[in-house]
């Protein structure tokens, strides 16, 4: 053991406060952030002067810190964690090639620093309407405001992630580009733009972007940096066996419905087993599947194309019969503008060309709502080779699901999730989601594909005594179910408040008997739900949260953490709003106030949302 270890004291002397302080200082920091904290610790601890920045995780004191720093920032805005993952290759590639880095979430990147800030390097996806992720919404709108600083000597660069079936594609990319040229910094290189299959586009910026930084930060960083104090904790955290690219194939431990047989949605609860895959996750993390498409459906879209699934397909120096392709490598699922646009051009379809025009984004958003790729093709008949079709189609992609279970209850070598079953009738012919048909089919014993992705701007409150608000219709509750159980196995003091919604109480109620058994425990304080379908005015969880506006006001006000997750498009935007008018009647506040003051929580970590 090193001799400064040995030299610690077994426990700190500290109290239960400043440990709970500590706490939430540290709660939600990216790693390279505690490194920094370590080093300055270390420096406070060594006597040395404790104004001087450890801007480089690992180098020693240098300028003070309204000197700019010689190294490259990255920041990443992720809602799924592909920006995250990019951002974190990105950084890996630096490191490698010696350039002085360090890589921030933009919830937890220091605003005051940008004035600072010499290279810097965003990776940022667009969400719905042209909104950036919930961790970034900070970030975006201080670049954006009146307070952002000049910047006539900042380098940077933008990579924008978007999907080009929506209007506003790259839309928050755009306008950070827009506005840091603006402020007076200048581009290493144009702005990036990559749709859903990013990859390639990706690979190809960052091997730009990192090339131009290293001749910006100097010909010298050439390699690893010498004579860098605290190495070792600067050292990266080994690299998990199982990722994204290399999944875990977990057991299906258990499956099961758990809505009744007359509801009109099937809903189940899954358990795998994670025994020695070397996966940790926490509460509020989410599971990567990868699914494959049901067979049925690869059977209908090469009858629809009239082609052969046993014809040899060569793609990207594979070569595999064509069932294969569509059956584990491509979406059959998700309609997409780059489909739409080749079914048009295949089978010189001009109604499809007009739907296609920039006046007619109404057409197409109704299209992408109302048809999957199987009802284009028997609407719009196309011919396709079957080389032409796979190259056509984007490839399959993991889904993600909020994990519904805690490691500190059911243990670490275990994974509950909780998937609503895509299964309705459209066109004439049923219509099946990929991932949730895959699953609701995984027999016990059954393996599953799947990987951890890490969901940060998510967790829990590090100080146990602080109140939780959750609110999950649907299966949206799933990562509540999760944080009650951790919540009681950690024995923390603060309440929890469970807002639910569903369409029926006796058919929908998800781990009702759950609910019930942890209030009567005190695992939960208080539980109110709201049934759409029970009574001729239909109730959402947004009209329970008005109805109790004044204790859930009164929560918030005290220190009370808030959580929504579930739908995007409808139930997040509606229970926005309400929070906005609970907080403008309550508070007594303007509108504009209200705005403020929940934007205040979100940039705290007190109000938090995982949304799809």
């Amino acid at each position: 053991m090193n001799a400064a270890l040995k030299s610690l004291p077994p426990t700190p002397s500290l109290d239960a406060d400043r440990l709970a302080l500590l706490s939430r200082l540290t709660q939600g920091l990216a790693p390279a952030d505690l490194y920094w904290i370590a080093a300055y610790s270390a420096a406070a601890a060594a006597r040395l002067p404790l104004h001087a920045e450890l801007s480089v995780v690992g180098e020693a004191p240098t300028a003070a810190s309204n000197v700019p720093v010689e190294r490259l920032t990255i920041v990443h805005g992720s809602q799924t964690g592909n920006s995250r993952r990019l951002a974190e290759q990105l950084s890996a590639s630096a490191e490698a090639a010696g350039l002085p880095v360090r890589l921030l979430r933009a919830g937890a990147y220091p605003l005051r620093e940008l004035a600072q800030e010499r290279h810097l390097l965003v990776v940022i996806s667009s969400q719905g309407d042209g909104e950036p992720p919930d961790d970034a919404i900070g970030f975006c709108e201080f670049i954006a405001g009146r307070r952002a600083p000049k910047l006539p000597q900042l380098k940077f660069a933008v990579l924008g992630l978007g999907d080009s079936s929506y209007p506003k594609y790259c839309a928050v990319s755009r306008a950070l580009d827009a506005r840091l040229a603006e402020l007076g910094g200048r581009r290493l290189v144009e702005l990036g733009e990559a749709d859903v299959d990013f990859e390639a586009v990706a690979s190809a910026w960052s091997a730009r972007a990192l090339d131009t930084a290293r001749q910006a930060l100097g010909s010298s960083a050439t390699g690893p940096q010498p004579g860098r104090a605290l190495h070792a904790v600067n050292e990266a955290p080994t690299r998990p066996l199982h990722t994204r690219e290399r999944p875990f194939a977990a057991i299906v431990l258990d499956n099961q419905r758990i809505v009744s047989r007359d509801s009109v949605r099937e809903v189940r609860h899954l358990e795998l087993s994670l025994e020695g895959s070397g996966l940790r996750y926490e509460a509020g993390d989410a599971i990567g599947v990868w699914p494959q498409n049901p067979p049925q459906l690869v059977d209908e879209w090469l009858s629809a194309l009239k082609l052969d699934g046993a014809s040899e397909v060569e793609h990207d120096g594979r070569c595999r019969p064509l069932a294969r392709w569509l059956g584990q490598e491509r979406e059959l699922t998700r309609l997409t503008r780059p489909l739409v646009l080749a079914q048009a051009e295949a089978g010189g379809h001009e109604t499809l060309r007009r739907i296609l025009a920039p006046g007619e984004q109404a057409a197409f958003s109704d299209l992408l709502a109302t048809h999957q790729p199987i009802d284009l093709l028997r609407r719009f008949p196309a011919h396709w080779e079957p080389a032409a079709l796979v190259a056509a189609l984007r490839p399959l992609t993991p889904r993600l699901y909020s994990i519904a279970s805690s490691p500190v209850l059911v243990g670490r070598d275990e994974v509950h999730l909780t998937v609503s079953v895509v299964e309705y009738t459209a066109h004439g012919s049923a219509h099946l989601g990929a991932a949730s048909v895959f699953l609701a089919a995984a027999s016990d014993d059954a393996r599953v594909p799947v990987f951890i992705e890490p969901n940060e701007r998510f967790r829990l409150p590090a100080d146990g005594s602080r109140n939780v608000i959750m609110i999950g219709p649907g299966t949206g509750v799933a990562p509540f179910r999760a944080f009650v159980q951790e919540r009681q196995a950690t024995g923390a003091g603060g309440r929890n408040w469970l807002f639910f919604g569903n369409r029926h109480f006796r058919h929908d109620f998800l781990y009702q008997v759950e609910w019930q058994e942890a209030l009567r425990s005190g695992a939960l304080d208080r539980l109110d739900v709201a049934f759409s379908r029970d009574t001729g005015s239909k109730d959402y969880v947004q009209h329970r949260l008005r109805e109790h506006g004044r204790e859930l006001y009164a929560w918030l006000r005290d220190g009370a953490h808030v959580y929504v997750c579930g739908d995007a498009t409808h139930m997040a935007r509606d229970v926005h709003e309400a929070l906005l008018e609970i907080i403008a009647s309550h508070g007594r506040l303007s509108a504009d106030a209200a705005k403020t003051w929940l934007a205040d929580l979100l940039q705290q970590g007190r109000y938090a949302r995982d949304v799809y």
